[in-house]
């Protein structure tokens, strides 16, 4: 099926081509993008990871390839002023789950969906339910649209899959009822800034 995915595309790269790079320059927003489009797909073999003839030696190599990156970006994030705002009960919970098929529009609402689960306070209303709406949505979105070279190249599908495999992660680890901790609540709100301005520049 066809794929709305904007005017340009961004094909995907070897894992090796950007690892190799000995630092990352704190301002550099396109090596910034590169390291996380790495991450991103070095991150096939974590929460969303699908069975498809992979071997052994590709499933390690994977899996150092996203060591050695998040060597590389995590202080790059962590080192980004942001705002994390307080843990909230109050939200209205959607009625619009699910996919449009259209990725801009539904990177915005996945997105949206992942910034009130984050604000989330315990013992919200219907906490539980909202988690496991999201994680289903989540996982839709992903296995979906990275099917696609011209959509899994853009740096806001790269920086969303990233933030979904820690979301899904923590829901895996903790359960829906339990709200995700300040230092990955502050990281998953650098990325959602990350993922807003790139939509909006149809990147």
């Amino acid at each position: 099926g066809g794929v709305s995915s904007g005017k340009r595309s961004f094909p995907c790269a070897p894992h090796s081509h950007y690892i190799s790079f000995p630092r990352v320059p704190k301002q550099h927003s396109t090596m910034k993008t590169q390291v996380l489009l790495v991450a991103a797909m070095a991150s096939s073999a974590g929460a969303f990871s699908v069975s498809n003839n992979q071997s052994a030696r590709r499933q390690f190599l994977q899996t150092a390839s996203t060591a050695a990156v998040s060597t590389i970006l995590l202080p790059t994030i962590a080192s980004a002023e942001i705002v994390v705002p307080e843990q909230s009960k109050e939200y209205e919970f959607p009625a619009d789950w699910g996919l449009t098929y259209n990725y801009e529009s539904d990177a915005a609402k996945v997105r949206t969906h992942m910034v009130t689960a984050t604000g989330m306070a315990k013992g919200s209303e219907r906490m539980e339910d909202f988690g496991k709406n999201l994680k289903k949505e989540m996982i839709e979105f992903v296995s979906y649209y990275r099917r696609f070279p011209q959509v899994a190249g853009k740096p806001s599908f790269s920086t969303l899959y990233t933030s979904i495999n820690v979301l899904a992660g923590h829901y895996t680890s903790y359960g829906y009822k339990y709200p995700l901790p300040e230092k990955r609540r502050k990281r998953l709100y650098q990325e959602y800034a990350e993922i807003d301005k790139s939509l909006k520049r149809s990147r």
